[in-house]
C-alpha cells in the first residue's frame, strides 16, 4: 500500500536458521563462538557494586554542609540600605523573574512538541513545507520584545545611577600599589592644601556622594559593596560614580582588580556618619593641626626621626613620603598620616584595632612595630623603606639597602604617630557599628 513503510525484519546470527527465543538465540550465537555477557543481574547478589555511588553522595553532603553556617547569611544582592544596591537588586530581579518564564515557556513547548509529534516506525513521511509566516514572525516578534523591555529597564537604571547632583559631597578617590587616598576637594585645611585620609574613606548618609576615582599607577579597582557596586580607577582617566547609604555604619572597601603581589591587601574602610557627625568630623580634620611633642618625651624624640631621618644610618625621613597637617611633612608617595592615631586600620587594613583603646593595645603596638622596620617583609610590593638595614625596592623599582634604626628609635617614632589624633568629640569611629566587615587580623 502507498504511503505506508514495510515492517522492519531483523536478521539472524549468521549460521541459524531463526530465532525463537532468546535462549535460542543465546544458543545459537554461543555455538558460533560469539563472546557473552554474562553479567548478572544486580539483585543476584554477585555483582559488585561500584565505588562511585558512596563518593559522589558523600561530596554531595560535604557540599550541602558548606550552607550550614548561620553567620551572617544574606539572600540579597548587596546592602538594602543603599539606593544604588536597591535599584541593582530590582533590576536583576526583573532579569531574573523573566529568565524564568522564558524557560519555562521554551520547556513547554519542547516537549509538548516532542510527545505529540514523536516519529512512529509506522508513519509515513510527513508533507513537506517551505516555509510558515506565522511561526517565522513570532520567532523573530517574541526575542525582540524581550530584549526591547530589558533595554528599557537597563536604560532607566542607568539613568537613576549615573547622574550626579551639584548638592552631592565630592570626594576624590586614588588608588597606589598598594593603599588607598581620600581627598575632599571642596575642604581646605586651615595649615594648608586639600583635607585628605589614608584608606579610610568619610562619607554623611541619606545623600549623594560623587567619587571621582582615577589611579596613580597600574588600574584598580574601587570596590564597596555596602554602599554601591565598583568602579576601575584608571591611570590618567577620571570616573566620577555616584554612591549613597541611609545607614551609618563601618563598611568593608576592596581593591577588586588584580594590581600587584599585595592586591589582596589593598582594603580600606568606609565610616559612613549621620550629617550632623560628619560635618563636624570635617570641621575638626580643616582645623587641624599636629601637636606639638613635649621636650624630651618619646613623641619628641620620634618627631625629629621622623622629620629628618638618621643620616648616619642612612635611615630617610618619613616627611619624604607622607604628610601631616601643620608641620613640614609634605610628601605624597605614601599616605596622609595627619590623623593616624584616630585611625583603626594599619597596612591598609591589614591590620585593624577595633577596640576603643586603639593603638594603645599591646597587639596593635607590636603590628606598628613590625611595620615601620620592615614595612616590604609583612606587605609583599610595599615601597616604603626599611629600617633595619634590609634591602628593599624604592620607587624606581631598584633594590636599594635601607638604613637602620634601634629598637628605641622606632618606639618613639611609633609613639609620634599614635599622638597624631583628632579631638575625641571628632572621633569618626566612636559609636560607629561595624556593617559587613570583619576583622582582618592582628587585633580584635
Amino acid at each position: 500500500m502507498l504511503g505506508v513503510s514495510p515492517p522492519r525484519i531483523r536478521r539472524p546470527v549468521a549460521g541459524c536458521v531463526r530465532r525463537i527465543t532468546r535462549r535460542d538465540a543465546l544458543d545459537c550465537k554461543q555455538r558460533k563462538g560469539v563472546k557473552l555477557n554474562t553479567t548478572k543481574h544486580r539483585h543476584s547478589g554477585t555483582r559488585r557494586r561500584p565505588i562511585t555511588r558512596p563518593i559522589a553522595a558523600a561530596a554531595l553532603g560535604a557540599t550541602l554542609l558548606t550552607g550550614c553556617q548561620q553567620a551572617n547569611q544574606s539572600l540579597f544582592i548587596g546592602d538594602m540600605s543603599s539606593a544604588y544596591n536597591r535599584e541593582i537588586w530590582w533590576m536583576s530581579v526583573w532579569a531574573i523573574v523573566l529568565s524564568i518564564i522564558i524557560f519555562v515557556g521554551v520547556s513547554y513547548a519542547l516537549f509538548y512538541t516532542v510527545q505529540k509529534f514523536r516519529e512512529d516506525r509506522h508513519d509515513a513521511p510527513p508533507a513537506q513545507f517551505h516555509g510558515n509566516n506565522r511561526l517565522e514572525v513570532i520567532l523573530v516578534a517574541v526575542p525582540v520584545i524581550i530584549v526591547f523591555g530589558l533595554s528599557i529597564l537597563t536604560v532607566r537604571s542607568m539613568a537613576i545611577l549615573n547622574p550626579t547632583p551639584e548638592q552631592a559631597t565630592k570626594i576624590d578617590v586614588l588608588g597606589k600599589q598598594f593603599w588607598w587616598n581620600f581627598a575632599y576637594p571642596e575642604t581646605t585645611s586651615d595649615a594648608g592644601g586639600v583635607v585628605t585620609n589614608g584608606n579610610e574613606l568619610i562619607m554623611p548618609t541619606k545623600q549623594p556622594v560623587a567619587l571621582t576615582i582615577t589611579s596613580g599607577d597600574v588600574i584598580h579597582g574601587f570596590w564597596a559593596p555596602n554602599i554601591g557596586g565598583q568602579r576601575a580607577a584608571m591611570p590618567a582617566v577620571q570616573k566620577t560614580w555616584q554612591v549613597d547609604t541611609e545607614r551609618a555604619g563601618v563598611y568593608q572597601g576592596n581593591c577588586s582588580q588584580l594590581c600587584g603581589a599585595s592586591h589582596a591587601n589593598m582594603r580600606y574602610k568606609v565610616v559612613a556618619l549621620d550629617q550632623e557627625r560628619y560635618d563636624a568630623t570635617l570641621a575638626a580634620m580643616k582645623a587641624y593641626r599636629a601637636p606639638e611633642p613635649a621636650p624630651g618625651s618619646a613623641e619628641a624624640r620620634g618627631y625629629a626621626l621622623f622629620m629628618q631621618g638618621k643620616g648616619s644610618t642612612g635611615a630617610v625621613s618619613c616627611a619624604a613620603c607622607h604628610r601631616v597637617q601643620g608641620t613640614p611633612a609634605a610628601g605624597v608617595a605614601g599616605p596622609d598620616l595627619s590623623f593616624f592615631g584616630t585611625r583603626r586600620t594599619l597596612g591598609a587594613g591589614m591590620w585593624e584595632a577595633m577596640t576603643e583603646a586603639k593603638w594603645e593595645d599591646e597587639e596593635a603596638k607590636k603590628h606598628l612595630t613590625a611595620w615601620l622596620k620592615n614595612s616590604p617583609r609583612v606587605k609583599p610590593g610595599s615601597l616604603m623603606p626599611t629600617y633595619d638595614g634590609s634591602e628593599y625596592r624604592n620607587t624606581k623599582g631598584e633594590l636599594v639597602k635601607g638604613g637602620t634604626l634601634t629598637d628605641a628609635e622606632i618606639d618613639d617614632i611609633a609613639a609620634y604617630l599614635r599622638s597624631l589624633q583628632l579631638p575625641e568629640e571628632a572621633d569618626y569611629w566612636r559609636g560607629s557599628p561595624v556593617i559587613g566587615a570583619g576583622t582582618t587580623g592582628g587585633t580584635q
